[in-house]
Formats: C-alpha cells, sequence, structure tokens
C-alpha cells in the first residue's frame, strides 16, 4: 500500500468539498467537512456525484481507483485507502473492434423442453465454443465455454446432493411443479425486535457463528435454493447447478453498502423467509449476513459458499426436470408492495425466449452486451437465457462497472461489435449526462441494431437525448427499442417492430386526466403529454385493456392492462392473496394502466401509484422526473405519492424530494418551483413538500421507485429518521435474531412481547 503525502489528502479533499459546493451552491459548512464526514449524507455526493467524483480523481490526481469504491466507500478517508493501493491512469488508444466471425453457429432445436436440456444440447454440439464473456478491470476478461459452465455447475449440484436438503415439510409436495394458484405454507415472516440484552445477544451471535454448516443427505427434489452472489461464474455455477441437483433457484441481490445493511436484511429475510429457501449459497464475505437470515427464517439449513459445494467427482444427478417443472422464483421487485415469488417453469421461460427472439429477429450470431443484475428478470432471462436460447454471444460486466465507469457499457459494445443490449431509461440517461468526447474518440456504434429501452418508465426525453449525442458515433435512431415486460410474463410482454425506432403519441392532458381518453393533442398544443408506445404483444401473446369490472375497453381509452399467453406465470408461491387477485378469468393483471391505439400498447403508470384529486387522474411519473431536473434536487430521488389526512379522511398530494442543500432561501426557492410544476402538469399546486436528505426515497433492488412504501413511512411520520450507524444495524438485527431463536426454542407465539 502506498502511503498518501498530506498534499494528496489536501487534494481530495479539496475534490470532494468542490463537488459538494457546485451540488449545494450557498451551502454552509462545506469546508469544516473532513475526512470521516460521510460522502453521501454529509458532502451530499449520491450515486450520479460519485461517477463525476470518480472521474475527478482520475482526472486531477492521476489514479484510476477499483469500482469497489463506487459502492464501498462511504467517507473521504475510505477513498484515501483505496487511492493507496490504486494504480496511475493510464490512457490507452481506443481498443479496436473485434473480427465479426463469419462462420453461422448451430441454433438449438424448438423440441428442447427446458434450460438443462439447452445447455446439455450446446455442450454436445460446441462444448468449447465460448458462451459468457466476463469483462473485468482494467481491460481483463474471461471465457466460459458451454463446456466449462456443464461441468462447475455438475460439480455443484454434486456437492448439493452430497449435502442434502431435508426440509421438517419433507412430505409437503413436489415444489417443482405448481399448480394453478399459490401454494401454502412456508416459514413465517421474520419478527424483528427493537433491542435484546448484550448477554442475550452475544450468546445468539456465538450459536450462529458457531454452527455447523453440514446438513443431512437424501435431498428433496424442489427444495429451495437461495443464491446471493455477484455477477460472475460463481452465480451461473450455482443457478445451473442447483437445477441439476432438482432445486429451484431464488436469485436475491448482494447487499451494496454497510450503511443499508438494515433495510437489506429485511427485504431479503422476506424473500427468503416466503421461499422457505433450505440454503443459502453466498461469498464468504457475505456469510456473517447469511447467518443472521438463519437465525430469521427457520427453514435456512445452511449458509454455504461455491467452493463450500464443489466436488471433483460428479455423483448420479436426480431425473432431469420437465417442462412443467418449476424452473425458478422471480421475486418481482416490489415498487408497490412486499415482492412477491413469481413461479416460473421451464415452459414459461423457453415460450417467452422464443417470443422474444421472433419479435427481436435475433439469432446465434449477434452479440449481447449487458451489464444488468443477474437477480433481475431482464438480465438474467432476457440477456442470459436468452443467450443459451438462441446460442448468440453474451458479454457481461457487472452493474457495479456500469454505475462507476459508464462509458465501459458503451466501449464493451464498440470492442465486441454488439448488435443487442439492453437497459432501464435512467442509464441511458446517465450516458447522455456523465460522457464526455475526451471519452468517447474512436467510438462506433454502428453496429448496434437493437438497444431495448424497459424495466422502468420510458421517458421521450431521454430517448431524443440519447440518439442525438451518440448519432456522431454511429448510433441510429431506428436502435432505439422501447419494450414493455414484468415478472408474471416471465420477461417480455410487448415489442415495437422491428427497425422503426420510438413511436411517440401526443395525448390532450386535460383529457387524458378528466375523461381517461386518449384524445390526440393538437398541433400547437404545447401542454400536451407525451407517451411512448411500447410496442404489440409478444407473438402468441394477447393484452386487453379493461376496466375496473372487468370490461374491455374501446381504444384510447385508459384501464387496466390484462395479458394472456404461455409465458404467464401459475402465481405466487406461498401467497394466496396476491395469486387469487392475479387472475380473472383467464387474464392476469399486470398492475399497470394504459392504453392501446393501432395495436400497440401506451402505459400511463402503476393503478396503485394513481392520485385522484378534483376529478383528475393524476400519473406520478411525468412529475418526479420534472421534479428531479431541478437545480438542488437529487436525481431520480423524488417520490409523487397519494396520503391520506388525518383529521379530514381526503386524500392529499404529496411530493417528496431529496436535495443536497438545506439552507432556508434554498428550501424556499425549490418548493416554489415545484409547485410551479405541479401547477403547470397537473393543474394544482402539492399539498406537502417534503425536502429530505439523500437515501430518503425508498426504492427497489432495480432502482424503482417504492411509493407504497414512502407513503406508510410518510403517513407514520418516519421518512425523516436518519438511518443508523452500521454497526448499530448489525447489532439490532443480530438481536431480533436472538429474539426469534429464543421464541422458537420456546414454543411462544409470534407476537409474545420481548
Amino acid at each position: 500500500m502506498t502511503s498518501l503525502t498530506p498534499a494528496e489528502t489536501t487534494q481530495l479533499l479539496d475534490l470532494v468539498r468542490g463537488l459538494s459546493r457546485e451540488l449545494r451552491p450557498g451551502a454552509n459548512g462545506i469546508d469544516h467537512l473532513g475526512l470521516d464526514h460521510e460522502l453521501e449524507r454529509d458532502f451530499g455526493l449520491d450515486s450520479l456525484a460519485r461517477v463525476e467524483l470518480l472521474a475527478r480523481i482520475e482526472r486531477e490526481l492521476g489514479v484510476r481507483l477499483a469500482e469497489a469504491a463506487f459502492a464501498e466507500a462511504e467517507t473521504p478517508r475510505d477513498l484515501l485507502s483505496q487511492m493507496g493501493v490504486a494504480g496511475p491512469v493510464e490512457m490507452p488508444a481506443p481498443a479496436p473492434a473485434a473480427a465479426m466471425d463469419e462462420a453461422t453457429p448451430e441454433q438449438p432445436p424448438q423440441t428442447l423442453a427446458t434450460l438443462i436440456e439447452l445447455l446439455d444440447w450446446h455442450v454436445a454440439q460446441h462444448g468449447e465454443r465460448v458462451h459468457i464473456t466476463l469483462e473485468g478491470e482494467a481491460g481483463h476478461s474471461e471465457d466460459i465455454s458451454y463446456r466449462m459452465l456443464q461441468t462447475e455447475a455438475r460439480a455443484l449440484a454434486a456437492g448439493l446432493r452430497e449435502h442434502g436438503l431435508p426440509l421438517a415439510e419433507a412430505s409437503e409436495m413436489d415444489c417443482r411443479r405448481p399448480a394453478p394458484g399459490p401454494n401454502a405454507g412456508g416459514c413465517a415472516a421474520p419478527a424483528f425486535a427493537a433491542r435484546a440484552p448484550l448477554l442475550q445477544l452475544q450468546t445468539s451471535l456465538d450459536r450462529i457463528n458457531n454452527a455447523d454448516d453440514r446438513i443431512a443427505p437424501d435431498s428433496i427434489t424442489g427444495d429451495r435454493v437461495a443464491i446471493m452472489l455477484p455477477t460472475g461464474r460463481e452465480f451461473f455455477a450455482a443457478f445451473y447447478g442447483a437445477l441439476y441437483a432438482g432445486c429451484v433457484p431464488v436469485p436475491l441481490y448482494p447487499p451494496a453498502r454497510p450503511s443499508q445493511i438494515e433495510e437489506h436484511l429485511r427485504r431479503i429475510a422476506g424473500i427468503v423467509a416466503n421461499a422457505g429457501a433450505a440454503l443459502l449459497v453466498t461469498d464468504a464475505r457475505a456469510k456473517p449476513l447469511g447467518h443472521l437470515l438463519r437465525a430469521q427464517c427457520p427453514s435456512l439449513r445452511a449458509v454455504v459458499t461455491v467452493a463450500d459445494l464443489s466436488r471433483d467427482a460428479a455423483a448420479p444427478l436426480p431425473l432431469p426436470p420437465r417442462a412443467a417443472d418449476m424452473a425458478f422464483l422471480q421475486y418481482t421487485s416490489g415498487s408497490t408492495g412486499n415482492p412477491k415469488g413469481v413461479m416460473l417453469t421451464h415452459a414459461n421461460l423457453l415460450a417467452n425466449l422464443n417470443a422474444m427472439a421472433r419479435a427481436s429477429g435475433v439469432t446465434a450470431k449477434d452479440t449481447f452486451v449487458s451489464w444488468l443484475p443477474l437477480y433481475h428478470d431482464m438480465g438474467l432471462i432476457g440477456a442470459c437465457m436468452g443467450s443459451l436460447y438462441v446460442g448468440f454471444r453474451l458479454v457481461l460486466m457487472s452493474p457495479l462497472a456500469f454505475l462507476a465507469r459508464p462509458g465501459r457499457w458503451l466501449w464493451a459494445i464498440h470492442r465486441h461489435r454488439a448488435t443487442v443490449s439492453a437497459a432501464p431509461n435512467f442509464a441511458y440517461e446517465l450516458c447522455v449526462n456523465k460522457l464526455d468526447d475526451r471519452e468517447l474518440a474512436g467510438l462506433d456504434l454502428s453496429q448496434w441494431r437493437l438497444a431495448y429501452n424497459g424495466a422502468e418508465p420510458v421517458s421521450p426525453d431521454t430517448m431524443e437525448h440519447f440518439t442525438t449525442r451518440f448519432a456522431p458515433y454511429g448510433f441510429r435512431a431506428s436502435a432505439m427499442t422501447p419494450v414493455y415486460g414484468l415478472a408474471e410474463s416471465s420477461v417480455g410482454l410487448t415489442f415495437p417492430p422491428l427497425g422503426r425506432g420510438p413511436l411517440i403519441d401526443r395525448v390532450d392532458r386535460d383529457a387524458l386526466s378528466r375523461t381517461g381518453i386518449a384524445r390526440p393533442a393538437a398541433a400547437g398544443d404545447a401542454h400536451a403529454q407525451r407517451i411512448v408506445s411500447c410496442g404489440q404483444p409478444l407473438p402468441d401473446h394477447a393484452i386487453r385493456i379493461v376496466d375496473a369490472n372487468g370490461r374491455e375497453l374501446p381504444e384510447r381509452t385508459l384501464g387496466r392492462v390484462q395479458f394472456q399467453g404461455p409465458s404467464a406465470t401459475h402465481g405466487y408461491f406461498h401467497n394466496a392473496e396476491a395469486s387469487q387477485s392475479l387472475f380473472d378469468n383467464g387474464w392476469l393483471n399486470t398492475g399497470d394502466l394504459g392504453y392501446l391505439a393501432a395495436g400497440e400498447l401506451y402505459l400511463t403508470g402503476r393503478e396503485k401509484d394513481v392520485i385522484i384529486r378534483g376529478g383528475h387522474n393524476l400519473y406520478p411519473q411525468e412529475l418526479e422526473e420534472a421534479v428531479s431536473r431541478l437545480s438542488g434536487v437529487r436525481r431520480g430521488g423524488v417520490a409523487v405519492f397519494p396520503a391520506t389526512d388525518a383529521q379530514s379522511g381526503t386524500e392529499r398530494l404529496v411530493v417528496l424530494a431529496e436535495i443536497r442543500d438545506d439552507t432556508a432561501a434554498i428550501r424556499a426557492r425549490i418548493q416554489a418551483e415545484i409547485n410551479d410544476l405541479a401547477v403547470g402538469l397537473i393543474g394544482m399546486p402539492a399539498d406537502d413538500i417534503v425536502l429530505a436528505p439523500p437515501r430518503t426515497v425508498l426504492k427497489t433492488s432495480s432502482g424503482k421507485v417504492r411509493r407504497a412504501a414512502c407513503r406508510e413511512r410518510y403517513e407514520r411520520g418516519e421518512l425523516l429518521g436518519a438511518p443508523r450507524p452500521p454497526w448499530q444495524q448489525w447489532l439490532r438485527l443480530a438481536g431480533a435474531g436472538a429474539v426469534a431463536q429464543a421464541r422458537r426454542r420456546l414454543g411462544r407465539a409470534a407476537d409474545t412481547a420481548w
């Protein structure tokens, strides 16, 4: 580790303070902030600001920080530690584009019925062919062939079979074969105690950390295996290894920062409990978190790493899965409620992959570059399973790699001559705002023919800005492809016609909010609402728009979006109530509102997020986006939601915005500007404007605003509570684990007061 000079320490603090001043003009006390103040809470540097900070450190100080610094550094002192081991910045010449492989790879036959059959077929046909390229830092990459993936997965499957996964409810059912509607059973949701006596806490920690991770043999087919691993070959070994072993994988998102550990564990514990997972596969660094999860969920019998499970010799494997077997549990992001486990069979997945391939025209000659997280359906199914189904080359980088240096995504597309890539709307916006011409010299995006934009509301402004910004680098407007999908349909549901580019509908704003009719706006209407088409239903799928009573509505009439098709789930795992509300006479409710025009779907928002005021239906996304663009407001840190007035019982319009500067003058200016925007967009001011510090707006693992959760905290008066330090969060969670274990030992009811 290199020792940094006092001058370099001063330079770093100057950079951090300078960026803080730019983001918080007029803020007091920035000069008094030091090495141990928090980058986000004290300096006001959110995720987007960290992107700029890393770029300035490299430019001004001449060191290239590891991408982990983007997520792990909490203070300037943490950055100093990273700088001490960082290498110098090297500015290599733009990487040449990879040569195109002129050979036409053979594509898998459509008679294959499961993911395992697909992988085995590839191994038999061209086992040494590269399936996945993992992009690392500093130009390093790692290739994984089909045979390597199969070998590592089968080795892990052997370890699963050797350890075994006997559940207490072994006679319950074969969980691999879902029936329509919910399954019963599973462990109860975890209870979290506010505190526990220190002696009890220490006893619990000792017992958890000294527990034997080995479990008895004789695995029960269909046991759920939770997988909490970052993007990498271990994830694939664990995922496909679980399938080879006859288990059901449950992908979880790994923790990001220590300061968010409590919220992370609360959400993860809910998923593990609902899934009734018998095993958690994670990395060594996350094992302490895993042991705390064990304390919260009785079904979780062991916390292990891939290395713990892998075996050199292949063990006998169970009968291969069938098309009707559950392939994995995909937990929804929970933007409007608690996460729900979507049951997806092999047949669901392959039907969706087939339909998307037909709609997009992708073949084995394509190359797909993705940084999307593997715990999310767009990354796991759309990119990874799509590669397995079609046979195209997949280039993967971690989400952190993109967030730390957005340019790496575009350069990977250039270097691998990628034809397909996908990202949420915010990623395209980030590239527009955070990349300068010096980083883009020599970039060639002319091979990119499908730029999927989905997983969150698509902004017409963002699409136009991205196309204009990157047209000089070969990006074509026809490549921008806004799509719509949801986990309940595996992933994809509507795609636009190939090569058309975005289609934007201009509608009369007042008519839409008052009557629900999407009437085309007059040519000169400056206040027209612009809504992006998400395309037409995938082959063999259908969508319709219905009213609250299930009656189908005519074109250009706003209503509930429903769908049906072979990709549709059988329901939510261990969630009877949610499964019952999902189905409507053979159709599935998406929870989204929209309308059809010329056979194409236009979305306006989530049904649960609609705010009804003065005869108007108000949709939060447009106001959230506009407020996010205000000076002094954290981009993406805005939530607009309704709240019930405790005294009058009426519904109030609340705007929650994260700000970087808390001075009275700045607050007054932002509040006035928010009200001006609200009046301009929805015809009335907000009833309450809450200006809050960073990290107040609750989000899902995929970055969607959790409006319902924000509303709950607002109505309980808890929005502005400061997060506890990491050590205190760990103690609280461990204490909760001690309480949960003690209750189980003593047979007490879950609601017993402690």
